[in-house]
């Protein structure tokens, strides 16, 4: 019996430099990215009991995905739903809260021509 080789390619995330921030946003999120910023936002307070805004940084993936990741080192979450509590990096932090943005906007857009786009950004994360 041979093993099976499933050898993916790594994904590898890129900073978006400072120049290209104001692009990022509607690039991947057209006419819907106040929404997902907005609920990217919303859903870090609700997870981060520490979280009072602040600076995040956008990453674009070689596989054609995206994040957001909040700029501190680390955060402390906690998520009531399936008694999970942590303090995690913050780019785990970002992959975190933008699994469950694009998840949730995915759903709310669902009768949207972009809703499957954004659930296409949930799978490439």
């Amino acid at each position: 019996m041979k093993p099976l080789n499933h050898e993916q390619p790594s994904i590898v995330a890129t900073l978006v430099p400072e120049e290209e921030r104001l692009d990022f946003l509607p690039r991947h999120f057209g006419k819907h990215m106040l929404t997902v910023e907005h609920a990217l936002y919303a859903q870090f307070a609700k997870l981060c009991p520490t979280y009072t805004g602040g600076y995040w940084h956008f990453y674009d993936l070689s596989n054609g995905g995206c994040y957001l990741a909040p700029s501190h080192e680390r955060y402390p979450l906690v998520h009531d739903g399936n008694f999970f509590e942590a303090t995690v990096s913050g780019d785990a932090a970002g992959i975190i809260v933008s699994l469950f943005t694009f998840s949730h906007v995915s759903f709310l857009l669902e009768d949207d021509p972009f809703g499957p786009r954004i659930a296409h950004y949930f799978h490439l994360l």
